[in-house]
């Protein structure tokens, strides 16, 4: 399995063991990288030292949120699809890179971790 793909895996697992997500933002919202091929995508940790991590190196005085799993699959992962947004799922690395998901695709695998 890929580095993207045992992060991608962990995401999941975390998630719904903890039943909740974690997210870095300012006073502006979250960032939402804009990727080569034109996609924007929101990014999502499993766990808060996750996060921190990507805080930290993206910088900017973001800081460390948590979201109820429930509240991130009801409201934010449809808020995500209707501005055309991807997922980005727990990104690694200096450069912070993952894959990213459509809301669809997240709904679909949180459903099948169940």
């Amino acid at each position: 399995m890929s580095q993207s793909g045992s992060q991608t895996a962990a995401f999941f697992r975390d998630v719904r063991q903890s039943g909740v997500v974690w997210l870095v933002r300012d006073d502006e919202g979250s960032p939402a990288p804009l990727a080569a091929d034109g996609t924007r995508s929101l990014p999502y940790w499993s766990t808060s030292a996750r996060a921190a991590r990507a805080a930290k190196i993206w910088a900017n005085g973001l800081r460390v949120e948590s979201m109820p799993l429930d509240a991130w699959r009801d409201s934010d992962l449809p808020a995500a699809a209707s501005e055309g947004l991807m997922i980005g799922i727990n990104w690694s690395g200096p450069r912070l890179v993952g894959w990213s998901f459509t809301p669809v695709e997240v709904l679909i695998r949180l459903a099948a971790a169940d």
